[in-house]
């Protein structure tokens, strides 16, 4: 059984979902995936997982980088999986890029090399945003693109945390935006 709460942000409504093993979702009202992986069947109550995660979110968008991770379930294929454990470790107010990942992923599993454009397709499929950070995530050549939240939060997200924005830009035509 999956649970649901929602959570007010300086970015626009969150939606948050769980079950018993721990947070399942976190997706910005109108996302492009939203609620992607929520049951049908689900319950809208209070769970201790969800008072974890919004301390999580109350410590982020203060401006500070949380030093405790509330419990995730992350639903999602083999490969995505993979993927979104290096997400996770992209520290606070940094970045990476999608053919980043996609060598460490290749490196990690033997092969020459793998597609950064599949890389890409698992980050936006991403979940749980935010906690696990899929904004860190930039084109090799800067572009702030491939945020299903939305490039503006993206944006916000990163000048939060203090990211070096220098380089980075807002593409102004793709199919990311």
């Amino acid at each position: 059984m999956q649970y649901t709460s929602t959570y007010q942000s300086p970015v626009g409504e969150i939606l948050l979902a769980c079950d018993e093993i721990g947070l399942t979702g976190l997706w910005f009202e109108g996302e492009k995936f939203y609620a992607l992986s929520l049951d049908k069947e689900h319950e809208e109550q209070e769970m201790p997982v969800f008072a974890e995660a919004k301390r999580w979110l109350d410590i982020y968008f203060s401006g500070h980088e949380p030093d405790f991770m509330p419990p995730i379930h992350m639903i999602g294929s083999p490969f995505q999986l993979s993927v979104w454990e290096i997400l996770r470790q992209i520290p606070y107010g940094k970045t990476t890029t999608y053919g980043e990942i996609a060598k460490r992923l290749a490196a990690k599993r033997g092969l020459s090399r793998m597609s950064a454009q599949a890389v890409g397709g698992a980050v936006g499929r991403n979940g749980i945003s935010i906690i696990v950070p899929c904004h860190r995530v930039v084109g090799t050549n800067g572009s702030l693109t491939g945020y299903a939240g939305g490039v503006d939060k993206k944006v916000r997200l990163l000048q939060l945390e203090g990211a070096d924005m220098t380089g980075l830009f807002v593409p102004t035509k793709g199919t990311a935006l």
